[in-house]
């Protein structure tokens, strides 16, 4: 059991991104294509984070060309660069699932001011 310890905690991030419900954020994926690797960027709302420790993972809900788009993404997966934060939400709730059912400014998060 102290193996597999030691052999997670080696796999988690230094400096693991700070990633709050109801914030809207900027995630850097590396995609690799072939050979080349490059990065995109998927930006969007925080509607829930799992777990903790090597399986810690956050979703991430943009709406694209008018469909709603959630990606899951692991916070210490080599696959993401990085995590910009845009906003932060004002949220009084720890998922947001609720938001897959409104549409327009319904389905917005007030900013946290302060």
């Amino acid at each position: 059991m102290d193996a597999i310890k030691e052999l997670t905690a080696g796999m988690l991030k230094e400096e693991a991104p700070v990633i709050e419900i109801g914030s809207t954020v900027k995630v850097h994926v590396r995609i690799k294509e072939g050979e080349r690797e490059r990065i995109q960027i998927f930006e969007g709302t925080v509607i829930a984070k799992n777990n903790s420790g090597i399986s810690e993972t956050f979703t991430v809900r943009r709406l694209s060309y008018g469909v709603g788009v959630e990606r899951v993404f692991p916070v210490h997966s080599p696959i993401v660069a990085k995590v910009e934060l845009v906003r932060r939400g004002k949220v009084r709730r720890a998922k947001l699932y609720y938001l897959r059912d409104r549409v327009g400014k319904a389905a917005k998060v007030k900013e946290l001011i302060g």
